[in-house]
């Protein structure tokens, strides 16, 4: 069975609110911002790769074509350890079923919304804080800019609270 993501990409609306709860997460967005021309969406030739190279090992960039497959267009070495293998190339329906809906969390939101979106799902050891960022739709090729980290617990807990950029560590899921 084929997991499918799709797209009705809203036109005329960016809204660019989610601040971000990690550091890394707040310097993507930052540079993301950057990268927006004249109230649109950047487009991935826009990104420079040395003002974020130390979130890189985190990032991938999910590519959704026309007939709706979602593919990674490249994959940060650092989710090797996530998805178990490089997934640059591959389709979203290649990773299990834990790992497919970790990536997909707010694909959609961000490519409607046209703004990042974000959140931290708690988990038992780990938890998961994502971040999607749209980029400017080419023919008919919809990019995402994808940051997905896994953070010890023990940083919620107060431990890191630098690290973060919520006033509180009590807010769980902002999941799309």
């Amino acid at each position: 069975m084929m997991k499918r993501i799709t797209t009705g990409v809203a036109m005329g609306y960016m809204s660019t609110d989610f601040p971000g709860l990690t550091l890394a997460q707040s310097k993507l967005i930052h540079h993301w911002r950057a990268c927006c021309y004249n109230g649109q969406l950047p487009i991935r030739e826009h990104l420079d790769p040395g003002e974020i190279r130390a979130h890189l090992a985190e990032v991938s960039i999910i590519e959704l074509g026309r007939d709706e497959e979602a593919r990674f267009r490249l994959t940060g070495s650092g989710l090797r350890k996530v998805f178990g293998r490089d997934m640059r190339g591959r389709t979203l329906d290649e990773l299990d079923q834990s790992a497919f809906e970790m990536v997909t969390l707010g694909l959609r939101r961000a490519c409607d919304e046209q703004r990042p979106v974000g959140g931290l799902i708690e988990r038992a050891l780990k938890s998961h804080a994502w971040l999607r960022l749209p980029l400017r739709r080419i023919g008919n090729i919809v990019q995402v800019l994808c940051h997905d980290e896994l953070i010890p617990n023990a940083r919620l807990r107060g431990e890191c609270d630098s690290e973060f950029n919520i006033s509180s560590p009590s807010i769980h899921n902002l999941a799309a």
